[in-house]
């Protein structure tokens, strides 16, 4: 799963971005106004953080521009102010959530899985299929009641379908929601990440179907 974060004060920002990647999560980052509206715009994210107080052009004018051009990536909006109204007006211009600062990360997380499983319209953060348990909170994996080792890019590939379970992702969706902006997406590599994944939790755990892609059915 690929994470924008728009936020302008650099220390908060990498720390933000360091939690996120240690969950097994793409992150992308920008530091004004104009760069986020731009990245928001044309990258397909499946959640983006949002900083009202932005240089350049504020995150509430960001936010509008991307709703006013049909982007409906679910966002979470942060904000250092303590008027309602401006939660209110965060909510109103299609926030999908907001959080104040200062936060504690592991909430900020918590409201992040949260959005990705809304999104996914699903409400437990334990994926099931057959045998194996997929927990986003921990990015932990089990089958048959024993725990699984995956690398990285095999849990971003496995959370990916398994958030969008039932329906057939290419290689090249995965690759562009798996990588960060400036990262090696090479789409044949996808092809290894599921070869790995179906040795470690069962041959028929991921469908293919040639020209479609990849699905985990009935999850």
């Amino acid at each position: 799963m690929r994470i924008l974060i728009a936020e302008d004060e650099f220390v908060l920002c990498d720390q933000i971005r360091r939690a996120l990647t240690a969950e097994g999560l793409a992150v992308d980052v920008a530091h004004d106004g104009e760069e986020a509206a731009f990245r928001g715009g044309s990258e397909p994210y499946d959640m983006i953080i949002l900083d009202i107080g932005l240089p350049a052009k504020d995150g509430l004018s960001v936010l509008k521009e991307w709703r006013a051009g049909n982007v409906t990536t679910p966002v979470l909006i942060l904000t250092a102010r303590d008027g309602w109204s401006d939660r209110v007006d965060g909510l109103d211009a299609g926030a999908d959530d907001y959080l104040s600062k200062p936060f504690h990360m592991a909430e900020l997380s918590a409201r992040v899985r949260a959005l990705l499983r809304r999104r996914a319209g699903v409400t437990s953060p334990v994926f099931r299929k057959d045998a194996v348990e997929f927990d986003t909170r921990s990015g932990r994996v089990i089958r048959d009641g024993f725990p699984v080792e995956l690398t990285s890019q095999e849990i971003a590939v496995l959370s990916y379908l398994f958030h969008n379970a039932g329906r057939f992702v290419s290689r090249t969706e995965l690759s562009d929601h798996i990588y960060e902006y400036d990262g090696d997406r090479d789409s044949n590599t996808i092809a290894v990440f599921v070869t790995r994944l179906r040795k470690k939790l069962g041959p028929d755990f991921i469908q293919t179907v040639r020209g479609r892609g990849y699905m985990i059915d009935g999850a």
